[in-house]
């Protein structure tokens, strides 16, 4: 048992003198599907907070007591449409990669 080398990890299934001769395979498609997925949630987070955005700017107008609290809290939620908008404009071009990358491997 002194001999043996022990692991102190769960997820070691090699055993001594044996390699992993595997070649990796990147599937494309998968990942084309992937960031089309994500452009379309982070277009409808986009288009949430912009509501939000419009929605604290009528409150606003309407609760003049509270104007400065609705104010402060329309313009943290037009951030985050803008930050969600520009996050779906990058994974639009990540899935534009992807299919071309798809195209080049499978002719």
């Amino acid at each position: 048992m002194a001999e043996e080398k022990k692991h102190h990890s769960l997820f070691h299934h090699k055993k001594e003198g044996e390699e992993e001769e595997e070649e990796i395979v990147h599937d494309y498609a998968k990942e084309e599907k992937h960031h089309k997925h994500v452009e379309q949630l982070t277009g409808l987070g986009a288009m949430a907070a912009g509501a939000y955005a419009l929605h604290e700017k009528h409150k606003a107008k309407k609760d003049p007591e509270n104007a400065h609290k609705h104010k402060v809290q329309e313009e943290i939620a037009a951030v985050a449409a803008i930050g969600a908008a520009g996050f779906a404009f990058h994974e639009h071009h990540e899935k534009k990669d992807a299919k071309k990358k798809s195209e080049e491997c499978d002719p």
